[in-house]
């Protein structure tokens, strides 16, 4: 069976002139196999992802939904995990297979390869290609600042495995009023935007409304997650890129950079966080 988020090792801590040795606990990453099946077509590997186990149905969900395999609400059938006899049963557990109702929304490339932690294969998509996906306008979001900046301290309460690891990204889903709908943690920032917006899609939650916030920078490939998913504003702790500010005015996204304390930067759409009189 998969491992856990965390993982223990002995280790030894040198600190100074003193020498000493305890048990630590890491975030555990491991490889995640996506395949794809629908009718007249057996299962075919797309991505191999490094992710933290947990929520895996929920990565795979977000996943097909960001790269447009997915953006009917029914078109996923089923995710799974797999049961192909030919691997061990730790392979079975990392590797899930989802199933459409019919061909994907979005014909899948023969195959993205293996993705990092860091980064996500979406982020190879040029703006000009992610706009012909034909996404739905995204729903704008309007909020006070007060709450913008409360957020990360919200996201935070969330983050069990961080609190013990100090090694895991985090995503979450909140109101314009700052109530917590989800949040997930992963080793990879990419990762953890898939599993909320999979919690969304496997849970029929509707997204229109809510704030993405994530617990690091806003890279390209968080901002297009946020379009796929229809979300019209994100607050992140640290900075986002050139290219994601660029598809965030493209798309009419706000997002809000650098969200520590009483301090944000707001770099497209800042008519819709609302300050006091």
């Amino acid at each position: 069976m998969t491992k856990g988020p965390t993982t223990r090792f002995k280790v030894e801590v040198l600190d100074g002139d003193r020498t000493s040795r305890r048990e630590d606990v890491v975030v555990t990453e491991e490889p995640l196999e996506l395949r794809l099946e629908w009718p007249g077509r057996p299962p075919e590997p797309l991505v191999v992802t490094m992710r933290t186990p947990g929520s895996d149905f929920e990565l795979a969900a977000g996943f097909c939904l960001g790269e447009g395999f997915a953006v009917r609400p029914d078109a996923i059938k089923t995710v799974a995990y797999c049961t192909d006899v030919k691997l061990t049963r730790e392979q079975q557990f990392n590797t899930v297979t989802v199933t459409f109702d019919g061909p994907p929304d979005r014909e899948p490339p023969q195959r993205y390869g293996v993705t990092s932690a860091a980064c996500g294969v979406c982020g190879q998509q040029s703006l000009d290609e992610l706009a012909e996906r034909d996404y739905d306008p995204v729903d704008p979001v309007e909020t006070s600042v007060d709450v913008v900046r409360r957020l990360p301290e919200l996201l935070r309460e969330g983050q069990p495995m961080f609190t013990r690891t100090g090694g895991l990204h985090a995503a979450g889903l909140f109101t314009a009023d700052g109530r917590k709908i989800v949040v997930k943690e992963d080793v990879g920032r990419h990762n953890a935007v898939d599993k909320v917006v999979g919690w969304t899609v496997l849970n029929n939650h509707s997204r229109k409304g809510l704030v993405l916030v994530v617990s690091g920078r806003a890279g390209y490939e968080i901002i297009q997650k946020a379009v796929a998913a229809g979300i019209g504003m994100i607050v992140a702790v640290g900075a986002p890129s050139s290219l994601a500010v660029e598809l965030a005015r493209r798309f009419n996204v706000t997002v809000a950079g650098f969200t520590r304390g009483d301090r944000c930067v707001v770099y497209s759409a800042p008519e819709r966080i609302t300050r006091p009189a």
